[in-house]
């Protein structure tokens, strides 16, 4: 009986993460640099797909990668994309309303794939007029927000990225930093707020699915303790 009790129990499983990282700030650091990738990996994606339909165009001087994209637009989506991704699951503890709706990887990588094909469609479908693209790209951020969210803290967080992205990009037009080919909202084109909305919720159901594996960790920590 004694030996039994000198026996050193076997630590369990922690979940998905390293068994070493359960602090709750290494989880968070680990989410964001996450994210991060994933935002520059869209960023080049995309940018590269507008470049094909001359949506923008870049100064000569500042095309330094090979998607001719300036090199500070890939980090700046990445620094966004990990914000809004640790702001959501923030913003659902924050309310008290766990997000349930659809969580599971499948579920994210159809959001992703709905992105990528709403922006997809600003470069390849050829609308009568600038109203009608923006109608139907509004159409389609709002379907994709009740498909894969259905969260009002989800859409007020899309609203008001959208409206602070649309923003910047104006002030950033309006400096010279780049330019929007034909703009016709001020300086911008005017289905850009839908393309950051459908983007914030993207960004934000991947900063959720992302924010389950600390969830797990720290329940199966607490376990063991």
């Amino acid at each position: 009986m004694a030996e039994n009790d000198a026996m050193p129990t076997l630590p369990k499983k922690c979940g998905p993460y390293i068994s070493s990282v359960t602090s709750r700030g290494m989880n968070l650091v680990i989410r964001g640099v996450v994210l991060f990738f994933i935002g520059v990996f869209l960023a080049l994606v995309l940018n590269l797909l507008q470049i094909q339909r001359n949506v923008t165009l870049f100064p000569p001087d500042v095309i330094t990668s090979i998607f001719s994209s300036a090199w500070w637009v890939p980090p700046c989506c990445g620094t966004a994309s990990a914000v809004i991704g640790l702001l959501y699951p923030c913003m659902d503890r924050h309310l008290g309303e766990p997000h349930k709706f659809k969580r599971e990887w499948s579920s994210v990588m159809r959001c992703v794939a709905v992105f990528v094909g709403i922006n997809h469609a600003t470069q390849k479908v050829d609308f009568a007029n600038n109203i009608q693209l923006s109608l139907t790209l509004a159409a389609l951020s709002i379907g994709l927000w009740w498909t894969f969210d259905r969260s009002r803290s989800g859409f007020g967080l899309g609203v008001g990225i959208a409206f602070l992205a649309t923003l910047v990009s104006q002030l950033l037009v309006y400096n010279g930093v780049y330019q929007y080919t034909s703009p016709d909202f001020l300086y911008v084109r005017s289905w850009l707020p839908c393309i950051f909305f459908a983007g914030g919720i993207t960004m934000g159901n991947i900063g959720r699915q992302l924010a389950m594996y600390e969830c797990k960790v720290i329940a199966e920590k607490s376990h063991e303790d």
